[in-house]
């Protein structure tokens, strides 16, 4: 991994609203490579062999944490179930796994609120799936709150702060099957269990994720709005190909879209991406963003099977929605 000394940014460039994060993995972008978003060459970060008894380890959420990060990783084990287990890192790639189960779920997402690191996932109920949320000040104790929705659900993901003095929550509703519904919305809640004022924020809209969408990591804020990275799932005579989109919402009522880029960022195209337990995918799932040198990093769940990492700096990213946009 390289990392290189921070520089001084242009005054106009877009800018991240967060805390500083000085040591977020960084790996330069390929010289002549030409897109916004570039992998680690050292992917994947995570496979099967990080823990025993791990089918797969993927889709998972990471934030800072002391001195250095902490995660939240969905574990499907030898039997297939689903499960959530901590996970820990000094450099946020090279990751220590628990093996106590936290929740039976998948797909977390982590962000913190408040002083506390709140964690929301596709929680298993016996009538479906539905989003669960609960919290910690130290990744030893959790306390679950009430789910925030009736079955059936998936994609949930807060917001990292408050909006006009009340929480937000990206969401798909669904049904038990895999495809139907595929669109996002936002829900507000004033105390984390009730939850109303349901507001549909986008669609499928071209080819490449014309199947269903869904929320990312927790939305970065910025300047321009907040930057939602989310997937978009085509569906072709091979099955599903996931990929990854970028959109930026208003800040003030983010289910108003104000750009979009109307192609993907990300997509598969490594073999650890082709090749796993559900081939073609690329689902991202955490970013870690740096307000002082505007770099993200992306964590993505690769094939079903592994975590991947990838990079972007806010101003590339931006640029390239606007560039590409959707919304004329």
């Amino acid at each position: 991994m390289q990392i290189l000394h921070k520089s001084k940014r242009r005054i106009d460039m877009a800018k991240i609203i967060g805390e500083s994060i000085k040591n977020i993995p960084w790996q330069e972008k390929p010289e002549g490579y030409r897109y916004p978003v570039w992998r680690y060459s050292g992917n994947p970060i995570i496979t099967r062999d990080n823990l025993y008894m791990a089918n797969s380890i993927f889709n998972s959420a990471v934030v800072p944490f002391g001195d250095g990060f902490a995660g939240v990783f969905r574990v499907d084990v030898m039997s297939r179930d689903h499960t959530l287990v901590v996970g820990y890192s000094k450099d946020a790639i090279n990751w220590e796994l628990e093996e106590k189960v936290i929740f039976r779920g998948y797909d977390p997402r982590l962000c913190l609120i408040d002083g506390k690191y709140y964690l929301s996932w596709v929680n298993l109920t016996p009538h479906g799936t539905t989003i669960g949320i609960a919290y910690t000040t130290d990744f030893k104790e959790w306390t679950q709150l009430e789910d925030a929705c009736y079955p059936v659900a998936r994609n949930g993901v807060l917001f990292p702060r408050k909006v006009n003095d009340e929480y937000l929550l990206l969401i798909r509703p669904c049904d038990r099957g895999h495809t139907p519904y595929g669109d996002i919305f936002l829900s507000h809640s004033k105390d984390l269990t009730y939850w109303g004022k349901h507001r549909f924020v986008m669609k499928p809209e071209k080819n490449w994720e014309m199947t269903k969408v869904g929320a990312g990591p927790t939305p970065i804020e910025t300047d321009e709005g907040w930057l939602m990275f989310y997937h978009g799932v085509l569906t072709s005579c091979n099955g599903f190909t996931y990929a990854m989109g970028a959109a930026i919402l208003d800040k003030d009522e983010p289910w108003k879209v104000l750009h979009r880029a109307d192609c993907f960022l990300l997509a598969p195209h490594e073999l650890y991406e082709f090749v796993g337990d559900v081939p073609n995918v690329v689902f991202p799932c955490a970013a870690l963003a740096d307000a002082d040198t505007g770099r993200i990093a992306i964590y993505y769940g690769a094939a079903d099977t592994s975590v991947a990492l990838a990079f972007t700096t806010v101003d590339e990213t931006i640029d390239f929605i606007k560039k590409n946009d959707l919304i004329k």
